[in-house]
């Protein structure tokens, strides 16, 4: 089936930036209603007015800037940050001596923190601490003095800045960690995708050869030995696997990247189970079924319809080519439950655990492996002498994904 490649990118942070946005707005809002309560008390209003005016254009036209961190450049937060430190540094020009001496507010007001919080959301706790410092030192210019509401203000600054910028660094490790994880579930859900493929096809024409070479003798057996060497090698492959190494994005404040291969699903409706069973019927297998169709979606279908030949090659291999099968199909409210019996002289205990350990997936992957992707079960039941049963049950409003990237955002 064809496969295409699917590149999603995480960002907790994203939230972070909205909620700057909306607060660098509010901010703006704030601050010029302060001075619009205050103006008759300003010494030179005429230059808190220009102020504002740079800052309201500001503000609204950089809202693209602070939607997300690629947007958020470095020569972006370096201006921004100018514009906070020009407005605190300008306060004593604009404003009344005494309103300053007396703890008065600066021009942008709490609009700098937003500026700050940039630095923080954008570079980290270092970042926050550097853009923290330089408003600290432009206040302490502004008010001339230590005093004590100004260094409170400015503590509270540095503190909560640096305490942000520290949470978005622990956000983004946390979420490369989980992208990870969700690129190797991706890659091993595939892994076990081509591990089954590969059962129902190239291990059982390796396994044939190699049984035939041995009856036939001479040059044969030669060939039925290499068969099974590589049979051997190609069971290892497909059950060891190798996981792809994690692809960060190049930018970290951009998020985790999660890549994983999806299949392509066609486009239809559900289909009859019923027609991708008939084929299996035959002398030796007899197929019941419910008179009407059985809907399921075109994926889970061929799933269950391979999981049932994946059985049946089962009893040709260990019950005879003369054993007979029996394929039950019932179509229940809210699940499909088809089972595969034999009378063939069932599996001995322990022996199904024994060959997943050896590599031989082909209960493993082929049959259960498929029904739990689906969200379904299956349960073998076989008693020495009296043959084997394997039980398959699929939801019917399950939908089967290879997307692991829960509420990601893609690409």
């Amino acid at each position: 089936m064809a496969q295409r490649d699917r590149v999603m990118r995480m960002s907790v942070e994203q939230p972070l930036w909205r909620a700057l946005a909306g607060y660098r707005v509010l901010a703006m809002i704030y601050a010029i209603g302060l001075f619009a309560a205050a103006h008759d008390g300003f010494a030179r209003p005429w230059l808190a007015i220009a102020y504002f005016a740079v800052l309201g254009v500001w503000t609204l036209a950089t809202l693209p800037q602070v939607a997300s961190a690629a947007a958020c450049t470095k020569p972006f937060l370096a201006v921004d940050l100018g514009v906070a430190l020009t407005g605190i540094l300008i306060t004593p020009l604009a404003d009344a001596v005494q309103r300053v001496h007396d703890g008065g507010p600066t021009l942008p007001s709490i609009w700098t923190a937003g500026s700050v919080l940039a630095f923080a959301i954008k570079g980290g706790w270092r970042w926050a601490a550097l853009a923290s410092t330089l408003v600290a030192v432009a206040n302490l210019i502004e008010r001339g003095t230590p005093a004590r509401d100004t260094v409170h203000n400015v503590v509270l600054v540095w503190v909560a800045s640096i305490a942000i910028g520290y949470v978005v660094e622990v956000a983004r490790a946390s979420e490369r960690t989980l992208a990870r994880a969700l690129e190797i579930e991706a890659a091993t859900r595939e892994r076990e995708r081509l591990a089954r493929d590969i059962h129902d096809s190239v291990l059982q024409v390796l396994a044939m050869v190699q049984r035939r070479g041995a009856v036939i003798g001479g040059e044969a057996a030669e060939l039925g030995r290499m068969a099974g060497e590589q049979e051997v090698a190609l069971r290892t492959l497909v059950s060891g696997g190798l996981v792809p190494a994690s692809r960060a994005s190049e930018d970290a404040a951009r998020g985790a990247v999660v890549r994983g291969a999806a299949e392509d699903e066609p486009d239809g409706g559900p289909v009859d189970l019923r027609s991708l069973l008939a084929p299996h019927a035959g002398s030796r297998v007899s197929l019941a079924e419910p008179g009407a169709p059985v809907p399921l979606a075109p994926q889970a279908a061929r799933e269950v319809a391979a999981a049932v030949g994946a059985a049946l090659d089962n009893v040709r291999r260990h019950a005879g080519e003369q054993a007979r099968a029996w394929i039950l199909v019932e179509d229940e409210p809210d699940e499909v439950i088809v089972t595969v019996r034999d009378d063939g002289p069932g599996i001995p205990e322990g022996r199904l655990a024994q060959a997943e350990g050896e590599g031989r997936l082909g209960v493993a992957q082929s049959i259960r492996g498929r029904l739990r992707d689906l969200g379904g079960s299956a349960d073998v039941i076989s008693v020495p002498g009296q043959g084997t049963e394997v039980e398959l049950r699929v939801p019917k409003h399950h939908r089967q994904t290879n997307d692991p990237r829960g509420k990601a955002e893609q690409r």
